[in-house]
């Protein structure tokens, strides 16, 4: 295998480590109603399980309500089940055709939750990012046994260890910043 073509197999993987860090940080709401915060939410409907964004349209009308307008009446009350079984910690509220979930103030205690449930997310992350680089080593350490010369085993292994620290550090900062938006009053 080419060295090229570890670097770039090990790229994808902590891109793809990084993305879903992000994307579970997203979920983290922050008192401010964000459409993330549902969108994933399965809802059975049609006789099968969809995401709430593919039966409804999700808007925040103002910075503490999310508003969902399900395209078809009928799935009104599948959508408050959902979303009650999701366990978000917000109860919807239906009014005719229009479902309003009001964001509520965060605790203290709650606050200091949802930053142990960001800082889990980024362990992931981390974790996900170490494995990639136990993977590029180890092709690097085959790449070399047929016949990668040593100052390009030892180059590339600076390489692997550099974009490893750069993806964890990027993880880090979104942490730091998530973690700081959380604790925001």
């Amino acid at each position: 295998m080419e060295t090229e073509d570890i670097f770039k197999k090990m790229k994808q993987v902590m891109d793809k480590s990084i993305d879903h860090v992000l994307h579970e940080f997203s979920t983290l709401h922050t008192g401010k109603a964000n459409a993330s915060m549902v969108e994933s939410v399965t809802v059975d409907v049609y006789g099968s399980s969809m995401k709430l964004r593919d039966v409804a349209a999700i808007t925040t009308p103002d910075s503490r309500t999310i508003q969902i307008q399900p395209w078809d009446k009928s799935t009104a009350a599948p959508i408050e089940k959902a979303l009650i079984d999701a366990k978000l910690g917000i109860t919807p509220i239906v009014t005719g055709e229009l479902i309003r979930m009001p964001i509520p103030e965060l605790s203290g205690e709650r606050r200091e939750e949802l930053c142990k449930m960001a800082q889990g997310y980024a362990e992931q992350g981390r974790i996900g990012i170490r494995a990639s680089r136990k993977e590029a080593m180890d092709g690097l350490k085959v790449a070399q046994k047929d016949g990668l010369p040593e100052d390009d085993y030892k180059r590339s292994e600076k390489e692997v260890q550099k974009s490893t620290d750069d993806a964890v550090n990027r993880i880090n900062h979104a942490l730091s910043s998530k973690e700081e938006d959380l604790r925001q009053v």
